[in-house]
């Protein structure tokens, strides 16, 4: 009896992990399909129909892979196509079309988000999955958010796949939101290490700019400042940890990181 329990458990979890991803391969072709592309390993350019295999519920799932058929392999005569899945292995960047019409685009980077990997809001196993599922990642595909000499990326960690209890349960349901809602936002200055962005981050790799600096002195950038009142709530945090929570990245990347990047040499 143990032993079918164990089996049913192990089943369940097995399910919950492999629900998270679309496996399906079978596409119908639309009438106003339009194109995407890839850039293989050879760096050659192959236009074709490119579906992402995440969403808004499982985003991390497109830094994985990646649905491809390239234009070439399109047999109009029948109704359904057959996607191939292709993956970091494959390729060095792909184009989508998402479902709002929106263009985006993703890179193969070579970073390991050790932020999320030791940054566990349950313990034991359930815990140490979401450590393995994160630290174990050191080649993934990075939505390219502002291109530039600055170029910043946003990454959503893994959660974890497993969790077992009320309390376990709750807390892992909470911490994936988190993550859904809050990725990280990466960057590499000419082609630089990827390194995080943070708000110490973002007044260092600016301040070769006198554009840039100028502005930062003068208080002209919103992103940049911070409101002394809710600062003096965050107890015994250290000065870094503060800026960065009191930062909006997004909004440093729209502001600041955007000045640089049209402004400066």
């Amino acid at each position: 009896m143990k032993k079918v329990l164990a089996l049913g458990l192990f089943t369940l979890v097995c399910f919950n992990v492999y629900a998270q991803e679309d496996s399906n391969t079978d596409y119908e072709l639309r009438g106003d399909e339009k194109y995407g592309y890839i850039i293989d390993k050879s760096g050659k350019k192959v236009e074709g129909i490119v579906r992402m295999n995440g969403d808004d519920l499982y985003p991390w799932n497109n830094q994985k892979k990646v649905k491809f058929v390239a234009v070439a392999d399109i047999d109009k005569s029948k109704k359904k196509q057959k996607f191939k899945n292709l993956d970091t292995d494959d390729i060095k960047e792909y184009v989508a079309i998402d479902n709002n019409n929106n263009e985006r685009h993703f890179e193969t980077i070579k970073y390991t988000n050790t932020k999320e990997g030791f940054n566990t809001a349950t313990g034991g196993l359930s815990g140490n999955i979401k450590a393995f599922n994160n630290l174990t990642k050191n080649t993934q595909f990075a939505e390219i958010v502002k291109e530039g000499k600055i170029k910043v990326y946003k990454l959503y960690g893994y959660p974890t796949t497993f969790s077992a209890g009320t309390s376990q349960i709750a807390a892992a349901d909470e911490e994936t939101k988190r993550m859904r809602q809050n990725p990280s936002y990466i960057y590499s200055k000419k082609g630089g290490k990827i390194e995080e962005l943070t708000f110490a981050k973002a007044k260092i790799i600016t301040a070769d700019c006198s554009y840039v600096k100028g502005k930062l002195t003068s208080g002209t950038y919103a992103s940049m400042k911070n409101d002394e009142k809710k600062r003096s709530g965050l107890g015994k945090l250290i000065k870094s940890q503060i800026d960065d929570v009191m930062s909006n990245v997004p909004e440093i990347v729209e502001e600041v990181i955007t000045d640089y990047n049209e402004n400066c040499k």
